[in-house]
């Protein structure tokens, strides 16, 4: 798992890990690839900080829209989005979803972070241009009990069509995440 004392540390003289999930055990080298979604970046490698790592303990191509409470929230969006939770963050997934993420085995993959820069702050994205070996490799374990233990909401929907517009459309921070996976539109 992620040790609590070498996650963040930007700036503290901590040495700052990135991390990518993957179902795949044995990885021994990530190779930068171009990114679909992103034509425009060079091939890279993906990692992600700390603070996201929840946003991927799902299996691999589970849709799923994660929104949360940023600086420029206003409190409209905060009564409408939040009003009914205590969580700052929220990761909805659609029902058909919940036995593929109780039967998934994940793997974390820990790199070093001195080759990653900022692709994106609210998404927690990071980019290395270069090959990058894990420090290690570990299971994630039980994907729902972690996903219970952090302080966020988790939902199960039927449809995630109207949440997401809803979402995009507020000044919350949010990542969406294999939306082409979701159910279709029709009946939600």
């Amino acid at each position: 798992m992620i040790p609590a004392g070498r996650v963040s540390g930007e700036g503290s003289g901590i040495a700052i890990e990135r991390y990518h999930y993957s179902e795949e055990p044995d990885i021994a080298a990530f190779v930068p690839r171009p990114a679909p979604a992103d034509p425009g970046l060079p091939p890279v490698v993906y990692a992600i900080d700390r603070e996201r790592a929840p946003h991927y303990w799902f299996p691999r191509d589970c849709p799923r829209v994660i929104y949360a409470k940023g600086e420029r929230t206003s409190e409209a969006d905060r009564r409408a989005l939040f009003g009914d939770t205590a969580a700052s963050k929220v990761i909805a997934v659609e029902n058909g979803w919940l036995e593929r993420i109780r039967e998934t085995k994940l793997y974390v993959y820990t790199f070093a972070g001195d080759s990653f820069r900022l692709l994106d702050g609210t998404a927690g994205y990071y980019v290395s241009e270069e090959t990058v070996v894990p420090l290690r490799v570990e299971p994630v374990g039980d994907l729902l009990a972690k996903l219970l233990a952090e302080p966020l909401e988790l939902r199960f929907m039927p449809c995630l069509h109207r949440l997401r517009d809803t979402v995009v459309a507020s000044t919350a921070d949010f990542s969406i995440i294999r939306f082409r996976n979701a159910s279709p539109r029709i009946g939600c």
